[in-house]
């Protein structure tokens, strides 16, 4: 359910970050529910963490882009290029935020853990050797983040294979790099802090006990069709 609506709001937010829209077709974003409790991911991410992560942190961003987005369309329908450009951080920075933070949840699951199975482990194999060279891989462009940002697993269309990449800030991975977003790993201070202070490695160490492996193999099967 979740991740049809994380979804839903990533490609409602095509129009903001790239094409422009008729007034008519803007629809406010909203802050999506989560698929599970705030303390559902503990001993991993404590509960305090998730509230503040979901709650304000990703409401600041959906609440951000809609008035960016009102804004923008202002810009719009007086035909003020100069505003539209002006507006374009702001439309990447929140933006990116939703969409990343919508994808971002439901990789996430207090039954998660383990190993792929199926087709998507045999892509990890293929493509980086082994699922623990993979998983090593996406630690360490993760860890390696310089001040805020993501580590992401996704999927090359043009080449059929699975790649690792980082991305800064909130900056969205298939907006910046063509990458369709599988997995996303939130590398920003604010999604650990609290629990782990400034040790980013065990933060990364303790994730991959919640990852929502049926989940990035959903998308890893829409993204090929």
């Amino acid at each position: 359910m979740l991740c049809r609506a994380a979804c839903s709001a990533s490609r409602k937010l095509v129009p903001a970050l790239g094409t422009p829209w008729t007034p008519a077709a803007r629809q406010k974003h909203s802050l999506p529910d989560l698929p599970y409790d705030y303390g559902a991911l503990e001993p991993h991410i404590n509960a305090q963490i998730m509230q503040l992560h979901h709650s304000k942190h990703h409401a600041t961003y959906v609440n951000n882009l809609n008035v960016t987005e009102e804004k923008y369309q202002e810009a719009l329908a007086k035909g003020d290029v100069t505003a539209q450009v002006a507006l374009q951080p702001a439309l990447k920075f929140n933006g990116g935020g939703h969409i990343n933070h919508s994808i971002f949840w439901t990789n996430l699951s207090p039954s998660g853990g383990g190993e792929p199975k199926g087709e998507l482990l045999e892509a990890i194999k293929r493509d980086f050797g082994s699922f623990e060279k993979f998983k090593e891989k996406l630690t360490a462009v993760s860890v390696g983040v310089q001040g805020s940002g993501w580590g992401w697993l996704g999927f090359n269309k043009e080449q059929g294979r699975l790649q690792v990449a980082a991305c800064p800030n909130q900056d969205p991975l298939q907006g910046t790099t063509g990458l369709v977003p599988l997995l996303g790993i939130d590398v920003w201070e604010h999604a650990y802090y609290l629990q782990y202070k400034n040790i980013r490695p065990d933060y990364l160490k303790a994730i991959w006990n919640v990852i929502n492996w049926e989940n990035v193999a959903e998308r890893f099967q829409a993204c090929r069709k």
